[in-house]
């Protein structure tokens, strides 16, 4: 693996300015895109750091012991994430999903949950508050994000057998602590919980079976990756890409399956319910999903925003330059003041009304062995229309998923 993996370079400052617009935006929770989409979910993250190392995400070849983090003094504080997250409320944003790196790596990260937890919609609801984790750390922080206001828990599991996830986490950490965090979470009262796996062809695929048969029947709802080419480090290439197609027909074969309705407009997983001897949906028995972001593009209806964790607004999971909002958040060093809240909600709503990426259609369109690259669109919000310039797209630990 080592040999193909890319050198990093950051990206972290590539950054255009958030100016803001000459004609004020309001936000009347109807915000959308130069393509016609809305702005429903916002994920944050809360930190760039990661305690595992796994290949697809944060290899440790490049993310080694002298790799500089953040300080943190660039990290947006928890008012200033709940100053920004107040105004994506009023454009329209109803779910948030905290992510990092990993984000209970972030200390007293249950404070934030609570001041986020505490914001409402402008017709009067609570937000749907959630959180990806690698679960390290899930047993012992479950009940405290609960009583804070967390709603729901995605959690990375790449294989039940422990050499295997071993392997893949690449610090020897063990399932069984994991597992330990899914149980805890659901003691909690965490409800919808959810697990990821990103197969990889040749490395964990022969997981699948396992996972499903493990978690059919407990509550949780078991979903396939595909191994994506996210960020420029993982050495990325599609014949380790195993179509979720191929994963559907795999658990079906042994544990027949039946397609369901989406759970909702803009939801990247295709859902699929164990049938019972009807051949109809066995409520109790669960689901699994698939999210085919390799081979069945989503970028038609995509609603998600991102937000890292020094404050830069990103449009898309694989641009290349973000918006620095973090400025508009504090006051200069000449004086000058921040931006008012409806200064912060008018730039929000200029860069998504910019907003033309559709990165993985352009993918898909292409021969096998190119895939487009970010290029800015008129505005920079991402990688608009063409296939770019040589632009590298920016690292997944770093906005998150």
């Amino acid at each position: 693996m080592s040999e193909r993996v890319i050198p990093l370079i950051d990206l972290r400052s590539a950054a255009r300015a958030a100016t803001l617009p000459t004609q004020r935006i309001a936000a009347t929770g109807l915000l959308g895109d130069a393509l016609g989409r809305s702005l429903h979910d916002l994920r944050i993250s809360v930190t760039d750091r990661c305690n595992f190392r796994c290949s697809y995400c944060m290899p440790k070849e490049v993310f080694d012991k002298d790799y500089a983090y953040l300080p943190h003094k660039s990290l947006l504080s928890f008012e200033e994430i709940t100053r920004l997250a107040q105004q994506f409320v009023a454009h329209g944003v109803r779910k948030i999903r905290l992510t990092g790196g990993e984000p209970l790596l972030r200390k007293n990260l249950e404070l934030l949950i609570a001041q986020l937890a505490a914001l409402r919609t402008p017709d009067g609801q609570p937000l749907d508050l959630t959180l990806t984790t690698n679960g390290s750390l899930l047993a012992r922080k479950a009940q405290a994000l609960k009583d804070a206001g967390l709603q729901r828990v995605t959690v990375s599991l790449d294989g039940l057998d422990d050499a295997v996830f071993r392997a893949m986490n690449d610090v020897d950490f063990p399932v069984a602590q994991v597992l330990d965090g899914i149980a805890a979470a659901q003691a909690a009262g965490l409800q919808h919980i959810k697990v990821n796996m990103v197969v990889k062809r040749g490395t964990n695929e022969q997981q699948i079976l396992p996972m499903a048969r493990h978690f059919k029947g407990s509550g949780v709802t078991l979903r396939f990756i595909e191994y994506m080419d996210v960020g420029a480090t993982n050495g990325w290439r599609m014949d380790e890409v195993l179509p979720s197609a191929q994963v559907v027909q795999r658990i079906h074969a042994e544990l027949p399956l039946l397609q369901l309705e989406p759970s909702a407009p803009g939801e990247t997983a295709e859902r699929w319910g164990y049938a019972n001897a009807a051949g109809q949906h066995d409520a109790a028995a669960g689901e699994v999903g698939v999210i085919s972001s390799v081979t069945q593009a989503f970028c038609g209806d995509c609603n998600r925003a991102r937000l890292s964790t020094e404050g830069k607004l990103y449009t898309c999971l694989f641009a290349s330059q973000g918006h620095d909002l973090r400025a508009l958040l504090r006051s200069g060093a000449d004086g000058t003041p921040s931006a008012s809240d409806a200064d912060l909600a008018s730039a929000i709503g200029h860069i998504w009304q910019g907003r033309t990426d559709r990165y993985s259609e352009l993918r898909s369109s292409l021969p096998a062995d190119a895939t487009p690259t970010p290029t800015p669109t008129p505005t920079g919000t991402g990688t608009g229309t063409g296939t770019g310039s040589g632009a590298r797209r920016v690292e997944m630990s770093y906005i998150g998923g």
